[in-house]
């Protein structure tokens, strides 16, 4: 028979020493992280939410964290190719992705054979948040939500709506739009909300939902009209632009945000030490005036406390996909 007592005596205090010094490494790895640049691949082109709230917010964190934070584009496939470029990256703290609510909640019920799922990633936590806001060319002549849409109606098929590529929320808002209105507009697919605006600016396409941030120096500068914003309440850099709900849309609300993700497995020290670097540099005025002036507002909530909301948006945005009658691919 074998001799527990022998066999307790001799490998539990093994097993104890071996989980020990694998914490004791993991602090001491903590402690010393950073030790060089760190890296944030941006899920979408330049010009976009995505780019400006990480380009905005790099100085800043690099400042917290004691070394350069170095911004790189991985635009195109909704933000899977900068989430597979985040995933092929080690779990060391060293490479984060700026992702946002397309990738990282509304794609899962998208694609049916998306290259990666949610506990590939770990999140740090949402950086920014704001509401999307309709646009349209100024050769559109609506003034209003409920002008434009008599205009589709009048003209099925002739007004195009402009996106960052299928997926984002800023698809999803004009499938939203669409089936509540009731009008048959195209969806124009861009690879970011960067071409995307370049096109709607030319009068390739007609109108778009974007989010607020990416809009807002085009509508101060009178070079697109906005006619509604997606939030409950109006945003107080644009006081005289009703909200969805106010045009006619009871059930018409839709907000975008945009966080720090990490790949599974980076130690929990690593990952705590990022999220206070990043919430210490979200409470500074520079960030906090930024982030107002684009309209949107600061999140910085726990990774914990962002995971379990992750969760219920993609919960969220798989019954609007449902609603809308979008097919994953």
């Amino acid at each position: 028979m074998m001799n527990f007592e022998f066999v307790f005596k001799k490998w539990v205090p093994l097993f104890v020493a071996l989980i020990a010094s694998a914490f004791t490494c993991n602090l001491a790895f903590a402690q010393a992280f950073p030790t060089k640049p760190v890296k944030i691949i941006v899920t979408a082109a330049p010009g976009g939410t995505t780019d400006i709230a990480s380009r905005a917010l790099s100085d800043i964190l690099g400042k917290e964290l004691g070394q350069s934070v170095i911004i790189e584009n991985k635009a195109g496939g909704a933000g899977i190719i900068g989430i597979q470029a985040l995933l092929a990256a080690p779990p060391d703290g060293y490479t984060m992705a700026m992702g946002n609510i397309g990738p990282n909640a509304i794609n899962y019920s998208l694609y049916k054979n998306l290259p990666y799922k949610m506990d590939d990633m770990e999140p740090i936590t949402i950086v920014i948040a704001n509401p999307n806001v309709l646009v349209v060319n100024p050769d559109v002549p609506a003034k209003t939500v409920a002008e434009l849409v008599a205009l589709a109606k009048a003209n099925p098929g002739k007004y195009s709506f402009a996106s960052s590529g299928r997926g984002q929320s800023i698809h999803m808002s004009g499938e939203l739009f669409r089936t509540q209105a009731g009008i048959d507009i195209i969806h124009v697919p861009y690879k970011g909300a960067g071409p995307a605006l370049a096109d709607l600016l030319a009068g390739q396409t007609n109108m778009m939902i974007d989010n607020l941030p990416s809009s807002m120096q085009y509508i101060k500068a009178g070079k697109l009209r906005a006619l509604a914003v997606t939030s409950k309440t109006r945003v107080a850099e644009l006081p005289d632009v009703p909200t969805m709900i106010q045009s006619g849309y009871p059930n018409f609300e839709v907000t975008a945000w945009f966080g720090l993700f990490v790949p599974a497995g980076t130690p929990k020290p690593v990952i705590d030490k990022l999220y206070v670097a990043v919430k210490k540099a979200l409470e500074t005025p520079e960030i906090k005036q930024r982030w107002k002036d684009l309209g949107g507002w600061a999140v910085g909530d726990t990774p914990a406390n962002t995971k379990i909301f992750i969760a219920a948006e993609k919960k969220k945005w798989e019954l609007v996909a449902q609603q809308a009658k979008i097919e994953a691919e």
